[in-house]
């Protein structure tokens, strides 16, 4: 096996074995994906880059324990058009030859993609939230910038919402109530657009933690 071989992460999902094996890597912290973001956090702490982590990998950072197969990037539009101009062809190439905000990254051959500032979640048609400046709003978990835990969840619930085959997000946000324990007085940190929904989903949770209790 060659050194590329065992850095390639897309060659390690195509085989189940090691794609496995990146999987409990990753959720030990290990692994070629959290080894990347380290990297790429530097990088744009070094070039001065404002960005937070968002996503499934930000979901991780909460503690919810998902596998994804790609890093996705908060930026400002300023921010990807000196990510573009300063490190691709450094270290990153475009995803495809038309590629604006995605990227693969050379040596591990990790897939990221960017979301700018002033982006709306979900449809991506306007609505009350939109995605954030990402020096606002964000959390420095082991040592990388992520969304916080209101916004993220607020993020989710605007997709989840507004978008018929997002309904994952939905889920994602109901994992995290489960998770963190989240009650009813939660809904006050985040967006009257998307109260509704939480206080529905975490009702469900509280409903099902009392079926569950009262079952022989």
């Amino acid at each position: 096996m060659t050194s590329k071989d065992t850095t390639d992460f897309q060659q390690a999902l195509q085989s189940p074995v090691r794609a496995y094996q990146e999987g409990l890597d990753f959720f030990m912290g290990k692994g070629i994906l959290n080894e990347t973001i380290r990297r790429i956090a530097a990088e744009l702490e070094e070039k001065g880059i404002a960005y937070s982590v968002i996503g499934a990998l930000a979901l991780n950072q909460h503690g919810y324990r998902r596998f994804t197969e790609d890093i996705d990037l908060l930026m400002t539009l300023e921010g990807l058009k000196r990510f573009r101009k300063e490190l691709v062809g450094l270290g990153y190439r475009l995803a495809f030859p038309s590629a604006t905000r995605k990227f693969l990254t050379t040596a591990e051959n990790v897939p990221v993609e960017v979301i700018t500032s002033g982006e709306y979640p979900g449809d991506g048609l306007p609505k009350p939230i939109q995605f954030h400046d990402p020096e606002q709003d964000y959390v420095v978990i082991d040592g990388i910038k992520t969304v916080t835990l209101e916004k993220l969840i607020e993020l989710k619930l605007a997709s989840g919402i507004s978008a018929p085959d997002r309904l994952k997000d939905l889920a994602d946000v109901q994992e995290l109530i489960k998770l963190k324990n989240l009650d009813a007085d939660f809904v006050s940190h985040l967006s009257p657009y998307v109260r509704e929904k939480f206080t529905e989903l975490q009702r469900a949770v509280v409903q099902a933690r009392v079926r569950d209790r009262d079952e022989p």
